[in-house]
């Protein structure tokens, strides 16, 4: 358990404590954009391996540590709210978003806002939220919730990180597309900013995302040992 800690902590430290911060300004101003890019690829890259590394072991060596069990219940709503994550985190990826990697030139375009953006400009990181936290439910063992709680807090503090790091860098032009949008699905619309429009998203994101849940499901057994599907 202590290396999983270790490892978790250095992964939300990479990203949290250097990435969105003035400390990733002070890199990027000596070393420029591009180094700095590979380099956080790289150790983000090593520390999510590190991290799966970690968890295995804990696992296996605390196995009877467990806090809650599965029942049918917290399956089913697993199982929905891994369909919710796959219908935010594929469309969210597809859509061009000023608060994704190397799309900042997409707030030049007076129309950014739609599809995915008009629920929230953090698609992606709500869907991990909401992968993370279903595992959370089916998942009661101390080591899972260590990697998932971890997912989980890297995904909402991220939101905040990644505004901020935007804030600093597009002034106005990102003030005005955060008044127009909400970092908090649907509250946008719930404010009357924005409204609900399935249709911008794209029907082929949609289904994309439909296909990623049933293919995960599927593959589950085969690439974790666990059946997610009853």
């Amino acid at each position: 358990m202590p290396m999983l800690i270790a490892a978790a902590a250095v992964f939300l430290a990479i990203h949290l404590l250097i990435s969105g911060t003035r400390a990733r300004d002070a890199l990027t101003g000596r070393i420029g954009e591009g180094p700095y890019m590979g380099l956080f690829s790289l150790a983000s890259l090593a520390g999510i391996v590190w991290l799966g590394f970690a968890y295995a072991q804990a696992r296996h060596a605390a196995a009877d540590d467990v806090l809650w069990d599965i029942t049918p219940l917290t399956r089913s709503v697993q199982l929905a709210l891994q369909l919710l994550a796959m219908l935010l985190i594929l469309p969210g990826l597809t859509t061009p978003n000023p608060t994704s990697v190397r799309q900042e030139a997409s707030l030049q375009n007076p129309e950014v806002v739609k599809g995915m953006l008009r629920i929230t400009r953090h698609p992606f990181l709500w869907g991990v939220a909401v992968w993370a936290l279903g595992h959370l439910l089916v998942n009661g063992d101390l080591a899972s919730i260590m990697l998932f709680g971890s997912m989980l807090a890297l995904a909402l503090f991220g939101t905040v990180s990644i505004d901020a790091k935007r804030r600093r860098k597009l002034g106005k032009g990102w003030d005005a597309f955060a008044a127009q949008t909400s970092n908090i699905p649907f509250a946008a619309v719930a404010a009357g900013r924005q409204r609900l429009s399935l249709g911008e998203i794209g029907w082929w994101r949609l289904a994309l995302g439909v296909i990623a849940w049933a293919a995960l499901g599927w593959a589950h057994p085969l690439l974790f040992g666990v059946r997610a599907f009853p």
